[in-house]
């Protein structure tokens, strides 16, 4: 592929209230990286702070600021990134993650003439507040298929996170966007529905950072009507979309997975009855009464 021909990218920035955080950090990310073109929009969800003026203090002619007028949530302003978008592939970058310099650049060059794929994915780390690396993943799913895709994240064998996928914007607008019933998995869902269609590129090389901190959006929600419900969806909608021979096979993988990551949640939950009647709704959607008994009443499996 020659500088003539390379696609532009859109890198979406949704932001509230960072200004004194680490927004100045994720816009150097992105106009640093070593494939120049690209687009940076910084969708400002009607802070209060000095977004504005920050954002206005950087000279470069592909940065566009946007700010609403009004606070739409934040699955408001991941979307209206993307209705922005003009680039081929779009990135959702949040204020707090981080991508290396060269990312875009590498993943870029994983396309070739005889496929336009839906999605691009590199490895990742994660981090922590402090920017201490946790852990780091290597990008080694099985793209065959969307359901060998998801059983490979299940296991572990990449991640899925906002930072280390570009997605086909067209076809992600297509697609419904990045929406999910109560927004908790929008990102897999998003990811669910491309992969079903189309096929999946990108590098194995860590290349993005996911931080994980107090502040994360996934750790402020009701588990109750959020994280169970979406996961439900995001369930229902991987077993449609899988192969017949696959159903059965990714819907008790996802249903064991869901349940260990609402178990998990629920254990931070200071009212023991609230926490009682969920654990028993989360078996039941689950399937997995079973191990919620172990796990409840043998010291081993706790």
């Amino acid at each position: 592929m020659t500088e003539n021909d390379s696609p532009l990218i859109t890198i979406g920035i949704p932001t509230y209230n960072r200004a004194d955080r680490r927004l100045s950090h994720a816009i150097n990310d992105a106009l640093s990286q070593t494939y120049k073109n690209i687009e940076v929009i910084v969708a400002d969800n009607c802070s209060t702070d000095d977004t504005e003026s920050l954002v206005g203090s950087i000279s470069d002619p592909r940065l566009k600021y946007f700010r609403q007028k009004k606070n739409i949530g934040p699955s408001g302003n991941f979307n209206f990134c993307l209705e922005q978008a003009t680039g081929k592939y779009f990135l959702l970058f949040h204020d707090d993650d981080s991508i290396d310099r060269d990312m875009i650049e590498l993943c870029v060059g994983a396309l070739t003439d005889s496929e336009e794929p839906g999605l691009l994915r590199c490895g990742s780390r994660i981090i922590d507040g402090d920017g201490n690396i946790l852990r780091e993943v290597e990008n080694n799913a099985d793209t065959s298929s969307m359901a060998n895709y998801l059983i490979s994240w299940l296991n572990g064998d990449t991640t899925s996170y906002f930072c280390n996928t570009l997605f086909h914007t067209e076809r992600l607008r297509e697609s419904g966007g990045l929406r999910s019933k109560t927004d908790m998995f929008q990102d897999i869902v998003a990811i669910c529905r491309l992969s079903a269609k189309y096929p999946i590129s990108g590098i194995k090389d860590v290349k993005a950072s996911f931080r994980r901190h107090e502040d994360n959006r996934g750790s402020n929600v009701d588990i109750i009507n959020d994280w169970i419900e979406d996961g439900e969806f995001l369930r229902d909608l991987a077993v449609k979309l899988a192969p017949e021979n696959q159903k059965k096979a990714l819907e008790d993988r996802l249903n064991l997975w869901l349940y260990n990551k609402m178990y998990k949640q629920l254990k931070h939950n200071p009212k023991p009855l609230a926490r009682g009647f969920s654990y028993l709704r989360i078996a039941g959607i689950y399937s997995q009464y079973f191990l919620l008994f172990k796990s409840l009443f043998l010291p081993r499996y706790r």
